[in-house]
């Protein structure tokens, strides 16, 4: 199973969850899902949001899915917060370094802070991934960016039968 590819995203709001879904109905891929060990809902759970971000926090999560480690690709997906990572992803990709061989990143934004979030994933790794792109909360609500998606899909499959690393600009021209 080396050469296969996991999916493993975080969405506080569905709509990461629902990038992850169709990318793992587009290309058959299993998904695992972090979740986190208290609730982000209200006042308070956004407070934290803004907190974990400022800060670069690491929340408590809890990972449900298939075991990393058996897989040669992961494709992160995870929202932005003020323009850095999300907490839980951060977390998931620190508990997890060792184990990640490849990883292709999608970051699902208001309208900014992809490139920090590939860059932290980066130095939490010691290498960047191997591909990342962005999308907009807009296009995915909207469906615009399924497209694009295929095309992320279809790079991260070719990229496993042959290694390296793809040039983020070349496939990621709404990275910001």
């Amino acid at each position: 199973m080396s050469n296969s590819t996991l999916i493993v995203c975080y969405s506080n709001t569905g709509t990461s969850r629902r990038v992850a879904d169709l990318l793992a109905s587009q290309f058959q891929w299993p998904r695992g899902e972090v979740r986190e060990t208290r609730s982000r809902a209200g006042t308070a759970g956004m407070l934290r949001c803004v907190a974990d971000s400022l800060l670069r926090r690491h929340p408590a999560i809890s990972y449900e899915g298939p075991d990393p480690r058996s897989f040669g690709t992961v494709v992160l997906i995870a929202p932005i917060w003020l323009a850095e990572l999300a907490g839980p992803m951060r977390s998931f990709v620190r508990d997890h370094a060792s184990s990640l061989k490849r990883v292709a990143v999608i970051s699902v934004m208001g309208g900014k802070g992809a490139t920090n979030a590939f860059a932290e994933i980066d130095r939490i790794l010691g290498r960047p991934p191997i591909l990342s792109t962005s999308f907009t909360a807009r296009s995915v609500d909207d469906g615009s960016y399924s497209p694009d998606l295929e095309v992320f899909g279809n790079a991260v499959r070719d990229n496993a039968k042959k290694g390296g690393t793809v040039r983020p600009a070349t496939l990621s021209p709404s990275a910001v």
